[in-house]
């Protein structure tokens, strides 16, 4: 049975930010193991990642309340519906608070935020040594949940197109089960 399915630019977004959400996340992990030399890298990386995600969030915001989500399988249980619909705006406030939080914490502390060259962000707080610490424990304990919220995603995703079989995961998959493509 096919059901509706997001649109292409929605899975686009949709995969793009899974890529590189995943991406930061690891970066994240190797900037708190590594050494000088490589943690400057990958910070060097980090920033930038953090600041694309921001604007890619943003404009996946506005697509998605613009074209509305395939509806949920009719038989989804109520308790589902609900952890669907907390989940996602869980995800979606953390695409938003983590970048926000990394760049107040840089700004906190007057680490300049590069982008490309010499072109960076300005700073959005005043320089403050202990709301640079608070805010870089947040980003921290923001980090821990997004990646937590993933897993559970991913666990949903796979619950949906393995045990219920109910169409869900397909509506975001980019080819369906069967068809060869999309």
């Amino acid at each position: 049975m096919l059901h509706a399915r997001f649109t292409a630019i929605a899975r686009l977004l949709h995969w793009l930010m899974a890529i590189l959400i995943l991406a930061m996340l690891f970066i994240g992990v190797g900037m708190v193991t590594s050494e000088t030399p490589r943690y400057e890298a990958l910070v060097a990386i980090h920033k930038p990642l953090g600041i694309a995600i921001l604007i890619l969030a943003a404009f996946r915001l506005m697509y998605r309340l613009m074209h509305p989500a395939p509806p949920l399988p009719p038989d989804m249980p109520l308790p589902m519906r609900a952890a669907a619909l907390a989940s996602h705006v869980l995800l979606y406030a953390l695409m938003f608070a983590l970048p926000l939080v990394g760049w107040a914490m840089l700004s906190a502390a007057r680490y300049p935020i590069v982008l490309y060259g010499t072109v960076e962000l300005p700073p959005i707080l005043p320089q403050n040594q202990l709301l640079y610490v608070a805010l870089r424990q947040s980003h921290t304990v923001l980090a821990y949940l997004l990646f937590l919220t993933v897993l559970a995603h991913l666990g949903a995703a796979l619950f949906h197109g393995l045990i219920r079989r109910d169409g869900v995961l397909e509506s975001m998959a980019s080819v369906r089960p069967g068809t060869g493509g999309a």
